[in-house]
């Protein structure tokens, strides 16, 4: 699975995320990219590792020191949408003399592609881990087959 604002080679790519095929895929396009280049500098990057078992995906986001209030987990037009924004009032008050990490506003989008069964998603966020589980649609999850080849 794949979920990268860019492809393997490195450069930005539209292509990348289309609709269709594996499950994990970035929710890529026109707009995205062009928000990205407006808003992105105000976001901060989370690393995300998915796993795949015979029954879930499951989203592993890395998100240390979050407040669990100011998180948000949604799906709509079968895309997940992961975002935190956090109480700004706070963040205005603390003064850091040296600052290399922040807990500021974040947003990831994962492309669906029929392959889940929305009504079913679990979320939970303990020790700095979002974990995002999401059943597979056992109509779209067709197993491996090999073919021989004679």
């Amino acid at each position: 699975m794949y979920n990268e604002n860019r492809c393997h080679t490195g450069k930005m790519n539209h292509n990348c995320g289309q609709k269709g095929g594996r499950f994990g895929r970035h929710h890529h396009g026109r707009f995205a990219y062009h928000a990205h280049e407006m808003f992105g500098k105000g976001f901060r990057r989370v690393p995300a590792n998915i796993e795949e078992s015979d029954e879930n995906y499951i989203i592993h986001l890395f998100a240390p020191a979050l407040e669990k209030e100011f998180l948000k987990v949604t799906t709509k037009d079968d895309v997940l949408s992961i975002s935190y924004t956090p109480n700004e009032e706070q963040e205005a008050t603390q003064k850091f003399s040296r600052r290399e990490y922040s807990n500021g506003a974040f947003e990831r989008a994962f492309a669906l592609n029929g392959k889940v069964l929305t009504e079913n998603i679990s979320a939970k966020y303990a020790d700095g881990i979002l974990k995002i589980t999401l059943p597979k649609n056992p109509e779209t999850n067709v197993p491996a087959k090999d073919i021989a080849v004679n």
